[in-house]
């Protein structure tokens, strides 16, 4: 096959040929550096040059592809390592080829696994960053966050249940080996309560001869608590940053993306080991995710909590500590709180978000003023949180902090921001690096979380899961 053939020169007979949007105006330039961010929500696709890149595309059906020219372009050393970039487990993509279509046009051919709706949008220097043209192949059928959530818990259930099922297998495979008694192995003797290790097991007294031994004494609920409901609890969990937004460097590279995905993955196995509570994390993978779909996603899934994760850096570099934050009505508690608050909620303009197919409905929810019983749950399981954290070292503010977080403006579900650590600091960014430490953080912010539902059921509601 010719090369010009395989570039699709020419649209053959009984493809269907669509025109997605026009085409974004722009100068010519070098592009230097290609990335893909590949993710089951979307798979991104960011060209990055020193002009912007005129740039139009276009889909083909039978077999799906996307076909994408970049104007008054030479085929860049950058743009050819973009076929070695595509992974075997990017849900959209299936391979790219690409090549000098004509002598100033340079044309990305994408293979497709399914059927996409791309978004294509050009971005400005921002940050590190120059012009970046950016392309998001999004599934027809939209990831639905509950549908999603469902299905993970269907998924850990059905484990669990083979684990179970192993477990018996492997016992009854020990009872029926030649040598062992008929009990299996005998049993280990008790272990002795070392001196000054506090109270021993508490035992039952033996009961007699036809004698019931009597039920153990139902434990009296907290002071204040209301009345218990036996529904699933869930916590959506939102590691800041994510994919093109790296969120603040330390000093020796570490970056915050990375470092507070961890620390949810390891809450969400805290959480989804306890019976009764289960964790939604609005992403599970490196890629961004804007400001107002974190918001949707814990609200399409009913979250009862809302706790997004991050490790920050401050202008001056001495600056240490972990902090919490709550929403505010009047404004920040202080300077540190107002300049933190605007720099997170900035993260869309880095991370890259195509401002004309946001969903105004997102965007209004995202503005409904928080009613003030959200803003005083959240101060409680800040009020946990910040305890529990505040033992594994310096607290930034001894105070849960208040200030206009975008990301917590879900008007119904009780909302925090934790800062488990300034990254800036090169003692807490060695810290932060360790997994050790940040098992130790996850631990302390799942106790936070059963601390606080201990104290504050969740109200009975309708729920669809």
């Amino acid at each position: 096959m010719k090369r010009r053939q395989w570039m699709l020169a020419a649209t053959p007979p009984g493809w269907l040929v669509l025109s997605l949007g026009p085409m974004a105006l722009a100068r010519a330039g070098g592009v230097f550096s290609v990335r893909v961010w590949p993710a089951q929500d979307y798979t991104r696709l960011t060209i990055e040059s020193d002009q912007a890149v005129l740039a139009q595309h276009f889909l083909t059906t039978g077999p799906d592809r996307l076909v994408v020219d970049l104007q008054q372009q030479e085929l860049a050393p950058a743009l050819k390592e973009l076929v070695g970039k595509i992974q075997p487990s990017d849900p959209y993509i299936a391979g790219v080829r690409i090549g000098q279509y004509q002598p100033t046009v340079v044309r990305l051919v994408v293979d497709l696994k399914q059927p996409v709706k791309p978004q294509q949008f050009t971005l400005a220097p921002v940050a590190a960053y120059r012009h970046r043209l950016v392309l998001d192949l999004y599934p027809v059928q939209e990831v639905d966050p509950l549908m999603a959530f469902l299905a993970d818990k269907a998924r850990a259930e059905e484990e669990a249940r083979r684990s179970v099922q192993d477990a018996l297998g492997e016992f009854i495979g020990q009872l029926e080996r030649p040598g062992l008694p008929a009990g299996g192995a005998a049993p280990a003797p008790p272990l002795a309560s070392a001196p000054g290790s506090g109270p021993g097991p508490v035992t039952a007294e033996a009961a007699r001869p036809g004698q019931t031994p009597a039920p153990p004494a139902a434990t009296p609920p907290g002071p204040g608590a209301r009345a218990r409901l036996d529904r699933l609890i869930i916590v959506a969990l939102d590691p800041g940053h994510g994919g093109e937004d790296p969120g603040a460097i330390g000093p020796t590279g570490l970056k915050e993306k990375d470092v507070v995905l961890s620390i949810a993955l390891m809450l969400r196995e805290r959480i989804n080991a306890k019976p009764g509570m289960r964790a939604m994390l609005t992403r599970d993978e490196d890629f961004f995710v804007p400001l107002t779909e974190r918001v949707r996603k814990a609200r399409r899934v009913q979250a009862d909590l809302f706790i997004s994760i991050h490790a920050d850096a401050f202008m001056n570099p001495e600056a240490r500590g972990a902090s919490v934050f709550a929403l505010s009505e009047r404004g920040a508690t202080s300077t540190a709180a107002r300049w933190l608050a605007n720099k997170e909620n900035a993260a869309d303009v880095v991370g890259g978000v195509n401002v004309a197919a946001r969903d105004q409905h997102v965007l209004s929810a995202l503005l409904d003023m928080s009613t003030t019983a959200q803003i005083k749950d959240s101060l409680k399981v800040g009020h946990e949180v910040l305890g529990l954290i505040g033992r594994l070292g310096k607290l930034h503010k001894n105070e849960v902090e208040q200030a206009g977080f975008a990301v917590l403006k879900a008007p119904d579900i009780p909302s925090i921001l934790v800062e488990t650590a300034f990254i800036s600091n090169p003692e807490e960014e060695r810290k932060l690096r360790s997994d050790a430490y940040q098992r130790k953080l996850a631990d302390a912010l799942f106790t936070g979380i059963e601390r606080y539902f201990a104290k504050n059921p969740p109200l009975a509601r309708q729920r669809t899961v």
